[in-house]
């Protein structure tokens, strides 16, 4: 008796000893480039510090103070929820409608269409974000040059702070639909195709499998990906930045945006990490509460 239960403690021992081996890499990780990195934010935050000179100086919840009546970091924040709300309404039922036809097409062309489809995501947003510059010039770009075969002026979506920011939303949902398609599409995949063809033996039609089958397994995939593009949508910044600066004024201006301003450009590296540490708070507080809110018929 006493060698059995021995024998359990050992293997214990082990499993315990492999697993600590094999998550100690990844804890390590995690440690090194999210943890500290957040710890360090929050403790520079109560500086004020140019970002390059020795000195700092301790200045305590100052920098929170300014941030919380900084009327342009919250007009940040506002284009930022802007951007999440109809990044999830473009960007959703568009990945879901083309993973839905590919997944009941089969063959040559469904492959071609993955292809080109796909195609946006695997270019980077900075290229993006050049590309995407020169074609909407107002000179030069070919929105100018339709409108100029079709008897108008020039058109500067860019330029104009009534339109810059839904230009970039629309841009920044024609690169990331495709990851949502091939998200949905992985979805597809874990429903079974006997279940397909049992709906279809007992008459229903493709349109009643997708609404009354195939949409209610896939909820779990939908949930998931409308907490991805929440979350990504509230820390846009590498596209935003190369095609507007946040301009024209602050008419496109990302939280993000405004922390790289704020540390490089006005060398406040003390508010600037304000400014990042608010954005953590505000999107971790976003994403806890859509989850909840998502999962909270299932509980």
């Amino acid at each position: 008796m006493n060698n059995a239960k021995s024998m359990v403690a050992r293997n214990k021992r082990e499993i315990a000893t492999a697993a600590a081996v094999f998550l100690a890499p990844a804890l390590i990780v995690i440690a090194v480039f999210i943890i500290y990195p957040i710890i360090q934010s929050f403790i520079t935050s109560t500086y004020d510090w140019n970002g390059y000179s020795a000195g700092k100086a301790f200045v305590g919840l100052k920098n929170w103070a300014a941030l919380m009546k900084d009327k342009e970091f919250w007009h940040a924040f506002k284009n930022n929820i802007l951007v999440m709300v109809l990044s999830i309404v473009l960007q959703m039922p568009i990945g879901l409608a083309l993973a839905t036809y590919l997944n009941n097409r089969k063959g040559r062309g469904s492959q071609v269409c993955k292809v080109i489809w796909f195609l946006p995501m695997l270019m980077s947003s900075v290229a993006i974000g050049y590309l995407f510059r020169y074609a909407l010039d107002p000179s030069t770009g070919f929105v100018t040059a339709i409108s100029k075969m079709l008897g108008g002026g020039k058109v500067d979506l860019l330029g104009n702070p009534s339109y810059v920011l839904i230009t970039v939303i629309f841009i920044i949902a024609w690169q990331f639909t495709p990851f949502y398609m091939v998200y949905y599409m992985a979805g597809y995949g874990g429903i079974s195709g006997d279940i397909h063809e049992a709906a279809m033996i007992d008459g229903a039609t493709e349109n009643q499998y997708f609404w009354n089958i195939a949409l209610p397994l896939l909820k779990p995939s939908i949930k998931s990906a409308i907490v991805l593009s929440m979350v990504g949508s509230l820390k846009y910044f590498d596209l935003v930045y190369v095609m507007t600066g946040g301009g024209p004024g602050n008419s496109s201006e990302l939280m993000a945006t405004y922390m790289y301003s704020q540390a490089f450009e006005s060398y406040r590296m003390g508010y600037a990490s304000a400014v990042a540490s608010g954005m953590f708070i505000l999107i971790s507080i976003i994403a806890i509460v859509t989850m909840r809110l998502l999962n909270g018929k299932e509980d």
